[in-house]
């Protein structure tokens, strides 16, 4: 593939990509090792899900895993739910985080509006060590939980260390979040410790939050003490300031207990669009396992990277950017708005910051693309090798743009995941070419398919995305839920030991994989059906339009209305040219079956925290429930909008 190609979207690696990469290193070792010789990516692929055990053995081995008991097996059970990785090994996340700890360049970088910050391996284990050393002295033993109310901040890492040195699981949600949000989430675990700051900057504002603070405090009767990091500098009264915490711990070892394999490490939380937010609970050893995998031989991150993912505490990507510590690269957290007085700000931030790997949700890079910006041509990116989207599909628009973006060709990383599994099904590989608006790899020990109506593999057609083997990072289990019906209910329903994650894919004949969107949210118009991320890919390209929303709905008498909601970009006006103009974008680049019955503007779309759309609570509020029936309103971004589709489904 050409240079010239190569800005169409898609990317190729050159001969010195391919002998640099880590998976090559991995794949010389294998050989050596005498463990298997394998032409190429796709052959360690099959080999990797055809003996999960050996697989999960080698990577154990080749990132040289600290154990404090070795395990007894790879895999006791291979049930799902219930597989058994590695019975008998005790271990902590935490020690790995530090093995590659070093003078010659900074742990973190903490970026914000306000200016930024370089936090070396040794303030990050001194403090580490002081906050483990603070929790034991007040009582956290190993299994109490431990939650956070904070920005992105460097406190935040440390937190969490903490917490899991000891032995306590880790929770954390970001400060957007509404005050019900977070005792729905925070309050169900019971924590013993809340670590919290006074505010944030966002958007060139500061925002305090003492008043949400003392609210959260008053509705968690199980904490015991809660430690104020002062962002904005001002004080809560009945709080340790992380100053004296420091002081207290100063000059302590760090202490990192050993724990069972699956011994809880965190707590995500599921939207919680429909009810009270399910605790989805990881243990130490799979995500460990999964995490250096990932970073390491599917996104390639090497210990001199600066590794950048702009997310929020409340999203999994903020968990994966912090597991950079695992392979040594140095992490650079930016709390703040990537668009702070300009939609490229974050691409300041990048410049800045000498970041040579960054991530964002697609809908970032989508607009800066309608925007047509060039950050290639006003900052230095020199350093950039790499970029990564997830959070919703990104169109072959979206990888375009990038490449011409930057100004020169790059690999676009597109990754599909999810907080269930808190890594990607589907993500990347430096061994592999890219095309635009394909994902190019399924990762490695990762036995995922489509799945047609029969319940059988499909390729180059649409189908169920599904998991038939485990995966280390799998939930050891849901909070609240000790019979694990829930668990079973979200995953296991539809195909009996058979992971279905929701998402509707296409596996094509390349081994690459086109993500259509969630598959509960699938259009369905005279039997053929679409991913609603076609429509959406079309609509936006037009610069006229912010944001869209798509759904189906099944009607009384039988029929199917599928209105599509558009939010205009500011200043425009929805008018009958408009109107034509994405009816004819739906036909040309998407399909003419599924032009939409109404096209209809509305303020805004809402989403949930993390940023998704509300396909199936908007469809259902369409055939006539109340929103407060099926959302709760401290999950979406912005419930007031939700009175605009409820005034909808009553004309």
């Amino acid at each position: 593939m050409t240079a010239t190609d190569q800005l169409t979207g898609g990317w190729a690696p050159d001969e010195r990509g391919l002998e640099d990469a880590n998976l090559t290193r991995f794949l010389a070792w294998l050989a050596e090792t005498g463990r298997g010789d394998f032409a190429d990516y796709h052959a360690l692929w099959s080999a990797s899900v055809d003996d999960l055990g050996w697989f999960w053995d080698a990577v154990w081995t080749f990132f040289d895993i600290e154990a404090a008991t070795p395990p007894t097996a790879v895999l006791g059970s291979t049930d799902m739910p219930g597989a058994q990785w590695f019975p008998g090994a005790t271990l902590n996340y935490v020690t790995q985080a530090f093995r590659h700890a070093t003078d010659d360049r900074p742990a973190m970088v903490v970026a914000g509006e306000d200016g930024s910050s370089e936090w070396s391996w040794h303030r990050l284990r001194a403090e580490t060590a002081a906050f483990g050393a603070y929790l034991r002295g007040l009582g956290v033993v190993p299994g109490d939980r431990v939650v956070g109310y904070l920005p992105n901040v460097g406190e935040a890492v440390v937190a969490f260390l903490g917490a899991a040195s000891v032995g306590a699981t880790w929770a954390v949600c970001n400060q957007d979040l509404a005050v019900g949000g977070v005792v729905a989430r925070l309050g169900q675990l019971e924590p013993k410790v809340l670590v919290a700051s006074d505010g944030s900057v966002y958007g060139g504002k500061q925002r305090d939050r003492h008043a949400e603070l003392a609210e959260i405090r008053s509705k968690m009767p199980s904490l015991v003490d809660t430690v104020l990091v002062p962002r904005l500098g001002l004080p809560v009264d009945g709080t340790t300031p992380w100053a004296e915490m420091l002081e207290r711990g100063a000059g302590a070892e760090l202490d990192v207990a050993p724990v069972p394999f699956d011994h809880p490490l965190w707590v995500l939380f599921s939207s919680g669009t429909t009810g009270t937010p399910k605790g989805i609970v990881h243990g130490h050893g799979g995500v460990l396992l999964e995490h250096v995998k990932y970073l390491d031989l599917q996104l390639d991150l090497k210990p001199e990277d600066r590794f950048l993912w702009q997310s929020s505490t409340s999203w999994m990507m903020w968990n994966l950017l912090v597991s950079g510590l695992l392979v040594g690269s140095t992490i650079v957290l930016y709390d703040g708005s990537p668009t702070y007085g300009r939609t490229d700000y974050l691409w300041q931030v990048v410049a800045e910051q000498e970041v040579t790997v960054v991530g964002a949700g697609a809908g970032y890079w989508l607009a800066c693309a309608k925007e047509e910006l060039r950050p290639g041509r006003d900052h230095d990116l020199g350093a950039l090798r790499a970029v990564g989207s997830t959070g919703s599909p990104l169109p072959a628009s979206g990888f375009r743009w990038v490449q011409e973006g930057v100004g020169r060709p790059i690999p676009v990383v597109s990754m599909s995941g999810g907080t269930d599994v808190v890594t990607a099904f589907i993500g990347g590989t430096p061994l592999v070419p890219i095309r635009a608006g394909e994902l190019n790899a399924i990762c490695l020990g990762v036995a995922a398919q489509a799945w047609g109506d029969g319940g059988r593999p499909v390729v180059g057609s649409a189908g169920e995305l599904v998991v038939t083997k485990p995966m280390p990072s799998m939930p050891v289990y849901f909070w609240n839920d000790p019979d694990g019906e829930k668990y079973r209910s979200a995953y296991f329903d539809k195909y009996p030991g058979v992971w279905c994650h929701g998402d509707w894919i296409t596996v094509t004949d390349r081994d690459s994989i086109v993500v259509h969107g969630r598959s509960d949210a699938t259009l369905n118009r005279g039997g053929v059906r679409m991913g609603s991320a076609e429509i959406y890919n079309a609509v936006e390209g037009l610069a006229e339009i912010q944001d869209c929303l798509v759904v189906g709905v099944e009607l009384d008498d039988g029929g199917y209305w599928m209105p599509l909601f558009v939010a205009c970009a500011h200043g425009v006006e929805f008018d009958d040219d408009l109107r034509s103009r994405i009816v004819d974008a739906v036909r040309s680049g998407a399909s003419p079956r599924h032009v939409p019955d109404d096209v209809i503007a509305v303020p805004g779309i809402p989403r949930t925290m993390t940023g998704k759309r509300l396909e199936i609570p908007i469809k259902r509020i369409l055939l006539g429930a109340k929103a407060s029936d099926v959302l709760t309103p401290s999950a979406v971004d912005r419930p007031e909008l939700l009175a605009e589709f409820e005034d909808h489904a009553r004309t």
